[in-house]
């Protein structure tokens, strides 16, 4: 009516060119005029007398075939296309001047032969397109038949991996539904998956695309119902709990049964269904224990269109049998042959040209002009039918949308959806990570319990059973999280008193992983580290502590105190060096002094004509002055020449640095007691054969070092692994007893070494962290309750509750030793003797050195006049020494030995001269000289 009343507003001559305007319908789930003519009233009319023009382009009559085998005769499959095409022709929106007729042919099973003798039979009939069958292997046949022919061939069954020219797919691309079940994959982690296919000609899955994805896939072919049992035994002997059905429908109760009686229907299992009909399955034996079921689902039951769909097909029964099963849903391959054969409609309804009848012979294979332009028609359609959004991209069906069934309690529930551009939406985050098991206990496993403190201890001196025995750490931080996530569990010891190391000559691995692999228990907690190994066959929850390897060792014991502890501030070839320079220096001074003119000078200055001249810096004076610098006091020496003093300023320079630098050091060498540290870091560690070294036996530490590339950490690897007797220990107890007995490092993750360190003041941490990792709860592979777990942990953190415990067990227990801090010391410690003690050995000594010389002195010049006839060498020693004691070295003069020189030149005198300080002299007056100027002729 709507199309009358236009035509007749417009009252106009259609012009050519209306013709050139493009007319798309956007749905196919009308009843009556499309979409946009349903929602917008105010379509503009001639729109509306464009689609009708174009409509009349279109034979009076088109004919479509359909071939079904003969099993699916009368079956949902053949009504619903039935159904398709008698509301086509009851509505008249879409061929208003056009009629559907279909003919629908049957062919046995697997005879392609037959198959294509009827497809010939249809196309040479005059047929626009041709619809089946729905098996593959005859399929095929057939579509090779329409590509020869250029006649469309509408198929709803799944697709091959390439594409196919002239075939016009409902089903989903097989590459997409790939994807959609390999993010279902990822999304809860599946690493170990079994899959049981039947050679039905439905192969949903192409095994190759899941086995890229890493996953290690365990596939299986089942040959019937009575092969389900023995398949099913296999998988549960080999500890796989993810199961992919791709069976025939027809028998899923067998499975079914057969689950039911190998008792693999708890919550450790989850079954992913490959087919798009798993509403249409019995699950009452599984409602409401705890087993998870999934499956995808296509027809979208969440419009209100579709559902009106539903109620209409229920009344079309002509055969006395119904499209839709029991329970009002339709199967997925109804759904899509009914959209089939309304995306035809689309196609022909927007053509833009007339279409010229087909007539066509298989003999001839000559193929049909129009069937390209008609195929482009149909491929560009873009619509939304009973199995949701429908676009084709060369062919095959691109744009649709699945919707994730989970069955929970007794029904089946909408958990999420997937499309090819959003990929996996959940529309419950928590449908599959945070359900609740209502009654569950859990199996908790632990290590030993004295052995793991503080993590997990026994209560000592009570009488107590079950959970009750323990504490800890981890005790407590697994009962807050099991009361935020909502079950119960029960602590178990794990028997080898391991934490899980892999054997290569068993291929097998013990303690707490292997427990967990078994499934013999479902949770760990323990101080036990997430590594790469461990999680190839288990599942760890995010870390609940982050730690590292660190080197436990004995407290150095202080330096002992050396008499000569001055010495310290500077190296011993320091020491050495300035020796040299000392001496360098000396002679340097002696040499240059020899030979600049201005160091010399006229002993006699009123003797002008004197050719004898003096030089002040003899070897003995050059040392002297040297030395008198170095200590930072006076010679009596002074240079004058400009070389001589450049050489003693540069030697004032050199002793300011080093004086300098010798009396800043000093002060910390003396004040601050000081420990002999024999290895400060791994390298020392490494680089050493006195003190040994080792790992607890079976714990990551000692897997890190075995399975480390780097060099330093492989050479202590040999080292630990060939020593004998072996540096491993069993037990963190027993590498503390061996440290505290002295000659032993051991190596320790730094959480139980702190602990450790700060209750024994003994004990300390050798350099920084080896590595860097976290402890984490062990679940089984593919746990539902590793997420759960993860994210109550990151809520104990966040709240500060995983640090409190951490301060409850490390440092608030009452036995942490108290260490005393000397650095904040407000003064600096007295010296005693034992620091500078050696100074007054060195002044000792150098008086006795002095009091030696004084007497290799005096002989030496007593001996030399002895000659003479002078008195004994003992009797002059004891007059002076009396002289000495007498005068007590206050008297400036004394009576002069008399000692006579054959060889002088005249008579000497000693008189005392006032002109010369007290010096003795001979001659008087202002040309009085000194007695050591005379000299013998």
């Amino acid at each position: 009516m709507m199309y009358e009343n236009c035509m007749a507003q417009v009252g106009c001559i259609y012009s050519a060119e209306f013709f050139q305007l493009p007319v798309r319908v956007y749905t196919i789930a009308g009843d009556g005029l499309p979409a946009d003519a349903r929602m917008h009233t105010a379509i503009p009319c001639w729109i509306l007398l464009v689609h009708t023009i174009f409509i009349t382009a279109l034979p009076p009559v088109i004919k479509i075939g359909a071939i079904f085998s003969e099993d699916m005769k009368g079956c949902s499959a053949e009504l619903a296309f039935k159904y398709a095409v008698y509301r086509i022709n009851k509505d008249r929106a879409l061929l208003p001047q056009s009629t559907l007729v279909y003919d629908i042919q049957y062919v046995p099973k697997k005879d392609s032969f037959r198959a294509t003798k009827k497809a010939c039979n249809q196309i040479e009939s005059g047929v626009l397109a041709l619809f089946g069958p729905q098996e593959q292997n005859i399929g095929s046949t057939v579509q090779g038949l329409c590509e020869a022919m250029d006649v469309p061939h509408m198929e709803a069954s799944p697709d091959h991996l390439e594409p196919r020219e002239f075939s016009i797919n409902l089903h989903p691309s097989q590459s997409l539904l790939d994807k959609a079940f390999i993010d279902f994959m990822t999304y809860l982690n599946w690493t170990r998956v079994a899959i049981l296919y039947e050679d039905v000609g439905n192969d949903v899955f192409r095994f190759q695309a899941l086995s890229r994805l890493g996953t290690e896939l365990y596939i299986r072919r089942c040959e019937g119902p009575t092969s389900y049992r023995p398949i099913l035994s296999e998988i549960k002997a080999k500890k796989i709990t993810n199961i992919i059905i791709d069976t025939n429908p027809v028998y899923i109760q067998n499975l079914f049964r057969a689950i039911l009686q190998l008792q693999m229907n708890s919550h450790r299992y989850h079954y992913l269904f490959a087919s798009f009909d798993m509403e249409l399955f019995d699950l009452e034996d599984f409602y409401f224990n705890k087993v998870n079921m999934s499956g995808w689902r296509l027809v979208d039951l969440d419009s209100d269109r579709v559902k009106e769909i539903l109620q209409q097909m229920q009344t079309f029964h002509p055969m006395g049998s119904n499209i839709l099963s029991k329970n009002g849903t339709i199967e997925t391959t109804p759904a899509l042959i009914y959209d089939a054969v309304r995306v035809l409609t689309l196609g022909l309804a927007a053509l833009q040209s007339p279409l010229r009848p087909a007539n066509l012979s298989c003999e001839t294979s000559a193929p049909w002009d129009d069937g390209l332009t008609l195929y482009n028609y149909i491929s560009s359609v873009s619509a939304h039918g009973v199995t949701g959004p429908i676009e084709f991209t060369e062919g095959r069906r691109t744009g649709f949308r699945l919707q994730l069934l989970r069955l929970r309690g007794s029904a089946l529930e909408t958990a999420g959806t997937w499309t090819p551009g959003s990929g996996l939406e959940l529309t419950d985050p928590f449908a599959f990570r945070r359900e609740s098991f209502p009654n569950v206990t859990l199996v908790v496993v632990t290590r030993e319990v004295i052995l793991e403190k503080p993590y997990v201890m026994v209560k000592e001196g009570w009488n107590l059973q079950g959970n009750d025995r323990f504490e800890g750490f981890c005790i407590d931080l697994l009962r807050r999280i099991a009361a935020r996530v909502g079950f119960a569990y029960t602590l178990k010891l794990v028997p080898d008193n391991m934490y899980g190391v892999f054997d290569p000559e068993t291929n097998q691995w013990n303690g707490i992983v292997k427990e967990l692999a078994d499934k013999k228990a479902d949770l760990a907690v323990a101080s036990m580290t997430i590594n790469y190994a461990r999680e190839t066959v288990i599942d760890f929850t995010k870390p609940f502590m982050n730690l590292g390897i660190g080197i436990l060792f004995k407290v150095p014991t202080s330096q002992p105190t050396r008499l000569f502890s001055f010495l310290n501030p500077l190296a011993v070839e320091i020491w050495l060096y300035v020796l040299a320079a000392y001496v360098l220096v000396s002679f340097t001074l002696f040499v240059m002094a020899r030979f600049s003119p201005y160091e010399w000078s006229n002993p006699h200055p009123c003797a002008r004509e004197s050719r004898l001249v003096t030089n002040q810096f003899s070897v003995s004076n050059s040392f002297w002055f040297i030395t008198g610098t170095f200590l930072r006091q006076g010679s009596g020496l002074n240079p004058k020449a400009t070389s001589t003093r450049i050489v003693g300023g540069i030697w004032w320079f050199f002793t300011l640095i080093i004086i300098s630098s010798y009396t800043a050091n000093l002060a910390a060498f003396l004040t601050v007691e000081r420990t002999v540290a024999p290895i400060e870091t791994v390298a020392d560690l490494a680089g050493q054969s006195v003190i040994q070294y080792g790992t607890l036996n079976g714990g990551s530490t000692m897997s890190f070092f075995r399975d480390s590339k780097i060099d330093i950490y492989k050479q202590m690897w040999r080292y630990m692994e060939s020593h004998k007797p072996s540096v491993f220990v069993s037990t963190y107890e027993d590498g503390v007893k061996r440290v505290l007995g002295g000659g032993y490092a051991f190596l320790m993750e730094s959480t139980m070494l702190d602990h450790r360190v700060q209750r024994d003041c003994n004990l300390t941490q050798v350099g920084g962290l080896l590595d860097s990792k976290g402890y984490g709860i062990a679940t089984g592979k593919g746990s539902p309750w590793r997420d759960k777990i993860s994210l109550a942990i990151l809520h104990l953190q966040e709240k500060g509750v995983v640090q409190i415990l951490y301060d409850k067990w490390w440092k608030n227990t009452g036995d942490v030793c108290n260490r005393e801090d000397k650095t904040k010391d407000s003064k600096a410690n007295a010296l005693g003797v034992q620091n500078i003690g050696g100074v007054f050995v060195v002044l000792l000594c150098g008086l006795a050195l002095a009091i030696l010389v004084a007497i290799l002195e005096f002989c030496w010049n007593s001996k030399k006049n002895a000659a003479q006839g002078r008195q004994s060498l003992c009797s002059e020693m004891g007059q002076e020494l009396r002289f000495a004691v007498r005068c007590g070295g206050g008297a400036r003069q004394r009576p002069a030995l008399r000692r006579h020189c054959a060889r002088c030149a005249a008579p000497a005198t000693y008189v005392p001269s006032a002109h010369y300080n007290g010096e003795l002299t001979y001659g008087s007056g202002e040309c009085a000289l000194p007695l050591k100027e005379l000299r013998c002729s």
